[in-house]
């Protein structure tokens, strides 16, 4: 046996791969290998948060889901070794999980390696290595319609979270039971009543089946996309796009903003497509039509969308790590902001300020404002990304940074210059045509908080399966098929997020097959109307609005009399 077969052959202990990770290796497992990535870490085109939030943990689902087959190859250039049995699941250092060194575990004696604080969580090493999904706190309650379920016979999970040894070590605080502490803890215990138990023997069934779906799926042919379906995108572009240079050289110059931005809203959706490689399935071509649509034709940026989305893709609603639901001090989706949270992907404190006060008392009366403003918020951050470095430097996507600095100047000069500047007189109508263009994307941004802003944002800790974590994070719309062109696929989230490689076209067909899924595990499907949809919405930003006036009164309460002891 060579020197490569002997380092893969190695089987690591639960202890060994605690301790590489306080050293501050970057250890996951992937098909029970047992994979050191440290090296992979900058040439990662989608960001190294993404990897980041898998260390310590069975990645085995979400790293399939998001790689192509020849992707997947590469992974093994990284396996140092592999594991026996199930794997179960530490938190990872970036959400805040705690980890002894080699040298402190050789003085550790009696310590429970299954990292699980409750019966349920047990190590069952019989079974094959399944996976678990990220930490997050909790939401209302579901609609009436949505179904509720329980698994017959089977316990309630008690345990949060897996942890390592030095966590299990420690001796368990007395929480303080504030009011927000004890309605994080109702929307935990109504989560767990409502999804399947968090048991290993559950939890593994979920993960088989969900497996056996990608299978399904893949055989079906529903991975491969339907390039007919996009000669009709390309003229309804075409079409929008003609529409409003024929109006715009007419001087109709406020109705020709309306199709610039219609433009625009229909081409998010190949960027979208594109940027999981859901197009030709190819990196690099998918990666340029990404950036030449996303960069040269709407001033925005692939680049930074992946790393953003595929952090929200697999930390999906979690107030420290979901970059898609950080928007403090002007929208919070939990009461879990007010503690002001530390987000991990912007590395800074989400400070709940005077500004935040205030403007969360209000946020369900200004969201569909935001969204109407939200396309200016997304040129900061491309900006603030492309001229901050966080792109790959390194690695197959090292030279995209430059070719959207280039869209970007492109852009600006075509739109800002070309169109603004010289084709419209005056500024109050090159403002109003700006706003207009800018506005009519809006539905885009209403569509993409709808799918999460009213769902849970539950912590029911890393025992919890990564399908069972997306189909309770997301929502789908019903719509009727004639609008899907409207929605662009982003109406399918729920489908979206379990297999986010299946071209848009085919969600629909694809979701017939999730819903017999769903019944057959047992978990809940949300599915909702858009305007029901809406609904949900502004009540969850209702909800915490008063969360926040109670929060508040409470806080003066106090005040007032601490001040009155004082005297």
């Amino acid at each position: 046996m060579d020197r490569q077969s002997q380092r893969t052959a190695r089987v690591y202990t639960r202890q060994e791969i605690e301790g590489l990770i306080a050293a501050g290796r970057s250890v996951l497992i992937v098909d029970n290998k047992v994979l050191k990535v440290d090296a992979w870490l900058p040439y990662h085109p989608g960001g190294s948060k993404a990897i980041s939030h898998m260390i310590g943990r069975d990645a085995t689902d979400e790293v399939h889901r998001f790689h192509s087959a020849q992707t997947l190859e590469l992974t093994d250039r990284y396996q140092i070794g592999r594991i026996e049995g199930r794997w179960t699941n530490f938190l990872p250092p970036i959400q805040g999980g705690k980890f002894r060194t080699p040298e402190q575990l050789q003085s550790t004696e009696d310590v429970d390696y299954n990292g699980s604080l409750g019966e349920d969580d047990s190590t069952d090493t019989s079974a094959s290595s399944a996976d678990a999904s990220p930490i997050f706190e909790a939401a209302e309650p579901l609609a009436s319609h949505i179904r509720r379920r329980k698994a017959a016979g089977i316990p309630r999970s008690t345990s949060s979270s897996s942890m390592s040894s030095l966590e299990m070590d420690e001796k368990t605080a007395v929480p303080k039971m504030s009011v927000m502490d004890a309605r994080t803890q109702r929307e935990i215990a109504l989560d767990k009543e409502k999804y399947p138990s968090l048991d290993p023997q559950t939890q593994d069934n979920i993960v088989k089946k969900y497996r056996a779906l990608h299978e399904r799926i893949q055989s079906e042919g529903l991975y491969d996309c339907r390039y007919s379906s996009y000669g009709i995108e390309c003229l309804r572009y075409a079409f929008f796009f003609g529409t409003f240079l024929f109006l715009l050289r007419s001087g109709w110059y406020l109705t020709s903003a309306l199709f610039l931005g219609a433009v625009w809203h229909q081409l998010a959706f190949t960027v979208h497509d594109a940027s999981h490689m859901g197009i030709t399935h190819g990196y690099q071509t998918d990666s340029i039509i990404a950036m030449f649509v996303a960069s040269w034709m709407g001033g925005l940026s692939a680049c930074w969308w992946k790393a953003n989305h595929n952090v929200h893709h697999i930390v999906t609603n979690s107030p420290e790590h979901d970059p898609d639901i950080e928007y403090v001090p002007f929208i919070a989706v939990t009461h879990r902001f007010f503690e002001s949270l530390f987000s991990t992907y912007y590395g800074q404190m989400m400070e709940y300020d005077a500004v935040a006060k205030v403007m969360i008392r209000y946020q369900h009366r200004l969201y569909y404002l935001y969204m109407c403003i939200g396309r200016f918020n997304l040129y900061v951050l491309v900006w603030a990304h492309l001229l901050g470095g966080s792109s790959p430097k390194k690695g197959p996507g090292w030279w995209h940074r430059y070719f959207e600095l280039a869209g970007q100047v492109f852009f600006w000069t075509w739109y800002g210059y070309g169109v603004v500047y010289r084709s419209i007189p005056g500024g109050w109508n090159r403002l109003l045509f700006i706003l207009i263009s800018h506005v009519i994307t809006s539905p885009l941004h209403v569509q993409i908080t709808l799918s999460h802003f009213a769902m849970s944002t539950a912590d029911l800790g890393t025992a919890e399966s990564f399908p069972q974590k997306m189909l309770r994070t997301t929502m789908d719309v019903d719509c009727p098929q004639w609008l899907d062109f409207f929605h662009g696929g982003l109406q399918f989230q729920a489908i979206h997020h379990l297999y986010p490689r299946i071209p848009r076209h085919n969600l629909r067909q694809t979701q017939k097959l999730v819903q017999g899924f769903c019944n057959e595990v047992d978990i809940p499907y949300a599915l909702y109307g858009f305007v029901k949809g809406n609904q949900e919405v502004i009540g969850r930003l209702g909800d915490v609005a008063r969360q926040a006036a109670i929060f508040a009164e409470c806080q003066r309460t106090m005040a007032e009399g601490q001040a009155h002891r004082r005297a």
